[in-house]
């Protein structure tokens, strides 16, 4: 029986016990040896063996030591020492670094709730430590990423602890396992025993959600096994895709490094559509977002096709036409009635050399406004601009245009998709873009990347 004031292994003398379950104790002690030090307090975590612990958890316990010791990051506690005590029950005792400070999970029973910046903050502390584990060799999964092994220390870190579900190498095919984890935090591959870096993402996002909806995930409403949760807070839309992306079902759905997760939270974007699709492999459409703003840029016909070949060679004749036609009337001015009588001819010229070089398309969405802009010769014209807060709807469109032409015989049409925003405003309340620039499956991708940053469903 363990009490206070019990010196351990000659050196760990018991101060108060910081928590317990079934044969499994958690001590506050001083460590005679280093008295005189700043650092003479520390945790020592207590295993007794026989009873209801199975051989299971000493080997989790073992696991756990070997790992702590081979760790060397500022936020998670170091390893001290690793001992065995033979007291009429055998018990193996673990010594780590002690973290002044309180766990979430003591913040959150005391009735603290975490703003958007508080929880920011704490996701970057964390992902800054999983990158680290992840990226050891072997990769070093916590796989027990909840409110009660987060410590918020009083200098204000969040550090990682309790590493007693660590897993330092990627379970064998038809291996046996453990199951560890705790239900609502740990994803369903974990339960089978492939846990992998995305599970410890999940975790991490399960305990965020906890963080600001003071629910702990498990008691939260599901839909497709995906947590419910944005109908309770006040997040902007960008967190509340970041959050939903880490907590996919699927650890293909999910960032699949910290890293990366890390860049998109710093970003304000994820790394794909939630749900959506990527985008097509041949588009040169280029995307910028933050949590603030997203810009589309869509480039004018790419040099390499036949047809852009052809239309830039006959721009290129019929800008020489013109230039001609203009030096002739100053040299010879009596060519003034020719070009006059040609001036229909003259204006098509005209018309189809800014055509072709008018094609590029810029759209900027913020908080308040839309803007789109055609661009020709890298300036910015044609300019439109609505609400973003009336917009309705953003889908894939078709146009029928007049084929254009210096001879038309009768009247042609051509089919041409297009981006179409419909919005509540009373005039213009439809606004296209990328006409005869995209092809459908890039309309359709880009609708559906819009409506994703909006929060539109």
């Amino acid at each position: 029986m363990l009490e206070i004031g019990q010196v351990l292994h000659d050196r760990y003398q018991l101060q108060r016990q910081l928590g317990h379950n079934a044969a499994r104790q958690t001590w506050l002690a001083t460590d005679l040896r280093a008295i005189d030090s700043e650092n003479h307090e520390v945790v020592v975590k207590l295993l007794a063996v026989g009873g209801q612990v199975q051989w299971d958890d000493l080997k989790l316990f073992e696991r756990e030591a070997q790992v702590l010791q081979q760790l060397d990051h500022p936020r998670i506690p170091q390893y001290h020492d690793y001992f065995s005590i033979d007291d009429k029950s055998l018990w193996f005792g673990l010594v780590q670094e002690y973290i002044p400070g309180a766990s979430l999970r003591q913040l959150l029973d005391e009735g603290r709730r975490f703003d958007e910046d508080e929880v920011r903050q704490i996701a970057v502390n964390l992902l800054h430590i999983l990158t680290y584990l992840h990226e050891l060799s072997p990769t070093v999964l916590h796989r027990d990423i909840k409110p009660s092994n987060l410590m918020l220390g009083e200098d204000d870190y969040i550090y990682l602890v309790d590493f007693g579900a660590v897993q330092s190498k990627t379970a064998a095919e038809g291996a046996t396992f453990t199951v560890v984890g705790t239900y609502g935090y740990a994803p369903m591959e974990q339960f089978g025993g492939r846990a992998v870096p995305a599970s410890d993402l999940y975790a991490l996002g399960a305990t965020l959600i906890h963080l600001v909806t003071g629910t702990a995930p498990a008691d939260l409403p599901q839909e497709d096994l995906r947590i419910q949760f944005s109908h309770l807070v006040s997040l902007s839309p960008d967190l509340v895709r970041w959050l939903e992306q880490l907590t996919e079902p699927s650890p293909n759905r999910r960032f699949s490094t910290a890293d990366g997760a890390l860049e998109a939270l710093k970003i304000g974007s994820t790394l794909m559509p939630v749900r959506g699709m990527q985008q097509p492999v041949h588009s040169r459409v280029q995307i910028s977002r933050s949590s603030q703003e997203l810009v589309i840029q869509i480039p004018g016909p790419k040099w390499t096709s036949a047809k852009t070949k052809w239309t830039s060679a006959k721009t290129f004749w019929l800008g020489a036409l013109i230039l001609f036609m203009v030096s002739t009337l100053v040299q010879f001015p009596f060519l003034a009635v020719l070009l006059m009588i040609s001036s229909p001819i003259l204006f098509w010229m005209v018309l189809e050399l800014i055509h072709n070089f008018s094609q590029g398309y810029r759209v900027i969405f913020n908080r308040r406004n839309f803007t789109l802009e055609q661009c020709s010769f890298g300036f910015y014209f044609g300019r439109r601009e609505g609400h973003t807060s009336a917009i309705l709807d953003v889908f894939q469109s078709v146009t029928e245009v007049r084929k254009r032409g210096l001879v038309v015989v009768g009247t042609i049409f051509i089919e041409k998709e297009m981006v179409t925003i419909q919005t509540a405003q009373h005039q213009h309340s439809r606004y296209s873009f990328g006409m005869g620039l995209l092809s459908a499956i890039e309309c359709h991708w880009l609708a559906q990347e819009i409506k994703s940053w909006l929060g539109l469903k």
